[in-house]
């Protein structure tokens, strides 16, 4: 594996999040990266010692390439890369990032059939803690996709879904962070105006959260009975929930995931 190299096309946010992942579970100078930014490829390879190349390359040495860039270029890269494919002797599984972008229509932009892995990672996959969703083609083998795992294991928890689902699970947890990172901002800012200096606003609010999320996954315990456990008669967090509840923040929650969900699918047409 590590011979045959791990190729990233794109340096992203994301691609850059999961190229951190990646170079915790093999070899790092088999991780190669190219970006039509070249100075932001070799940021990447820079922190994370692994390689910055071409895109020529990273087809040409890659077992898994990773397309790491917006649906809106699908058509632009795979131009680019639908010949150096052709040239390929050895087995090459593409992992696509591309939001609402199918499987179906992957190959057919690249003109031919071929093994592809659909992802659709979140960025904490760089700190170890990311939920990474994923999905396949009938190409894919068993052994490959257990192999794709192994090689991400560092990213974070894994669920695979069947394709049609992977839109409405990349609305939840890979647009979610961006909405979870808002509700930290707005709970620091209200412990600003209850008298807290901003710092500790912001640590308190991240470790809230960060310890909230991480007792509902542990515990197994549904959402609900977790609020309702701190909830105690005529106390101030019930006080909290009835004035977040007199705000709709449940019903603006689900209209944001909606939203992301839609616009998901706009994206892959």
């Amino acid at each position: 594996m590590a011979q045959q190299g791990i190729g990233f096309i794109g340096a992203g946010n994301m691609g850059g999040a999961l190229v951190a992942a990646v170079c915790k579970s093999v070899e790092p100078s088999a991780v190669l990266v190219a970006d039509k930014n070249a100075d932001r490829a070799k940021q990447v390879a820079k922190a994370y010692h692994c390689v910055a190349t071409d895109v020529t390359d990273v087809v040409a040495k890659s077992r898994y390439i990773f397309l790491a860039v917006k649906p809106q270029v699908l058509e632009a890269v795979a131009c680019e890369i639908r010949p150096l494919l052709a040239q390929r002797c050895e087995r090459v599984i593409l992992v696509s990032m591309l939001a609402g972008v199918t499987t179906e229509r992957l190959n057919g932009a690249f003109g031919q059939e071929i093994p592809i892995i659909r992802i659709m990672p979140n960025t904490p996959a760089a700190i170890g803690e990311g939920m990474i969703l994923y999905t396949s083609n009938e190409l894919v083998t068993e052994v490959e996709l257990d192999e794709f795992t192994q090689v991400l294991s560092a990213a974070g928890r894994f669920e695979r879904l069947p394709e049609q689902l992977i839109d409405a699970g990349s609305a939840l947890s890979g647009c979610g962070p961006a909405f979870v990172y808002l509700f930290i901002e707005a709970l620091a800012d209200a412990g600003v105006q209850c008298g807290l200096p901003r710092d500790t606003a912001l640590l308190l609010a991240s470790q809230t959260v960060c310890g909230a999320g991480k007792m509902s996954v542990v515990s197994g315990c549904h959402p609900a009975a977790l609020k309702d456990a701190v909830c105690s008669p005529g106390g101030s967090t019930i006080e909290g929930v009835h004035a977040l509840e007199d705000g709709a923040f449940r019903g603006v929650v689900m209209d944001a995931v909606e939203a992301a969900f839609n616009r998901t699918k706009q994206l892959g047409k």
